[in-house]
């Protein structure tokens, strides 16, 4: 990529852990970064955060859930940063619960905020990606979505569903110079994670065969990987990072 001429990336869900990561690792590999968040007081917080740690990172508000609302955030970023390049597909919400006891809402809210939300961003930035002969999009699944876990019908199945709409997608827009792929991270040491109890933490990671949580700059390392010019062959496909907790 040539450093004068920056692509920008657009990450949702940028405040938490992963998106974090995320947003800082492109930053370091040249692009110009913008964050997509819905809660203001903690988006005010984590800008604090990146500019004393030198990362300077545009925050946009916007329910990735609602078409109408993306649209108006993908125009304010467009007008005041530039097309979007890279489309990081990150934001999700889980509400677990068994199906027999979950909430018609839970699993409403789950499939909008992680499934819909893939078609409502990638809509609004995948005609000027045609237009500009470059696209990279890159969507944040769950280990979960490929093996199921008990109480999360709802994340499991908007997560699988993420992925074939990675295979779909890519299909279409092979011959137009945009790639489009799907990272299932397994369990990750952020806060949330890490705030679980150490006895049900040990459990977790004794599940994993590498023996330890994965890190987010790992997930944000492959994420940059994938956003390179120099991986234009490679689309439609499932990059599994969870320390060989599911392989197939």
């Amino acid at each position: 990529m040539d450093k004068n001429n920056k692509r920008v990336a657009l990450v949702t869900g940028a405040t938490g852990g992963l998106g974090t990561a995320m947003c800082k690792k492109l930053v370091d590999d040249g692009y110009t970064v913008v964050g997509n968040y819905r809660n203001k007081e903690k988006a005010d917080e984590w800008m604090k955060t990146m500019n004393a740690e030198g990362y300077n990172i545009q925050l946009f508000s916007g329910d990735v859930s609602n078409f109408e609302d993306t649209g108006r955030m993908m125009a304010e970023i467009e007008s005041q940063v530039g097309a979007i390049d890279i489309l990081v597909n990150n934001a999700g919400i889980t509400k677990d619960s068994r199906l027999i006891n979950m909430k018609v809402e839970d699993w409403h809210a789950v499939i909008n905020t992680n499934l819909n939300s893939v078609f409502n961003c990638t809509k609004h930035v995948i005609q000027g990606m045609i237009d500009r002969n470059f696209g990279r999009i890159i969507n944040i699944s769950s280990v979960n979505g490929q093996r199921g876990q008990f109480g999360q019908t709802n994340y499991s199945a908007a997560k699988a569903g993420m992925h074939g709409f990675t295979k779909s997608l890519s299909m279409e827009v092979a011959k137009l110079g945009i790639t489009v792929n799907t990272i299932s991270p397994g369990y990750i040491a952020t806060d949330m994670v890490m705030a679980v109890p150490e006895k049900v933490l040990n459990q977790i990671v004794a599940q994993v065969p590498m023996g330890r949580l994965g890190g987010t700059h790992e997930v944000a390392h492959l994420v940059s990987f994938l956003a390179s010019d120099e991986t234009s062959f490679i689309t439609g496909a499932n990059y599994s990072i969870n320390g060989g907790q599911h392989v197939y």
